[in-house]
């Protein structure tokens, strides 16, 4: 049972990278990505994700790192914010205001330069995370730029995404079939395996205002 479900998922998953790779490719087809223009326009976002250690108040979790990501994952992420496909408040009121525009330069400047793949992982992976390397690597980089980078996100935003995933608060076929049958210590595995990852992404620093006196 076990195996023929982790079969269905990768194929799934399979399916899943040609098309995000076909998305990827129009997408870059039609729209440059300004980081300039996105930092501009990024002083809201940066009143959370600019802040290290920056906890969500209800319920209580951290704020995703976003420094080093794949910006086409963050693109992706922001339109299911906008569309509801992702639960929460304040991003969907946030993207809502965003054309495909702003959410390209966004990302461009939340990203900087994508962490590099190919590194050794910092543990053994556990084997509830056996099938989840295929797409997010041993080393916790996506292997494509539409799935998302995990190494050094915060374990508890990790387990939280697995939770709303299983509840159905986003809407993901593939990770939806793979958290349904996961328990809470397996999803907290998960979370902190990826989470000890090196390199690992970053909160991108606020920039401050320096005001001085004559």
């Amino acid at each position: 049972m076990g195996s023929r479900m982790h079969t269905g998922v990768l194929g799934i998953a399979l399916v899943c990278s040609a098309l995000a790779n076909f998305t990827l490719q129009a997408q870059e087809a039609s729209l440059k990505a300004d980081p300039v223009h996105g930092k501009a326009i990024s002083y809201t976002c940066l009143g959370c994700h600019g802040v290290q250690g920056y906890k969500n108040a209800y319920p209580n979790y951290s704020v995703p790192e976003l420094r080093g990501q794949h910006p086409e994952y963050l693109i992706s992420a922001l339109k299911e914010y906008k569309s509801g496909e992702r639960s929460h408040f304040t991003m969907h009121s946030q993207a809502e205001e965003l054309s495909e525009q702003d959410m390209t330069d966004i990302a461009a400047y939340f990203a900087g330069a994508p962490l590099p793949a190919g590194h050794k992982a910092a543990a053994e992976v556990p084997p509830v995370a056996s099938l989840c390397v295929s797409c997010h690597g041993a080393d916790g980089v996506g292997i494509t730029p539409l799935y998302p980078t995990l190494a050094g996100q915060h374990a508890d935003y990790l387990a939280r995404a697995l939770d709303e995933y299983q509840k159905g608060a986003r809407k993901n076929v593939i990770m939806a079939t793979f958290a349904a049958k996961l328990t809470s210590a397996q999803m907290d595995a998960l979370a902190d395996y990826f989470a000890q990852q090196q390199p690992s992404l970053q909160t991108l620093p606020r920039p401050y205002t320096s005001f001085t006196q004559d």
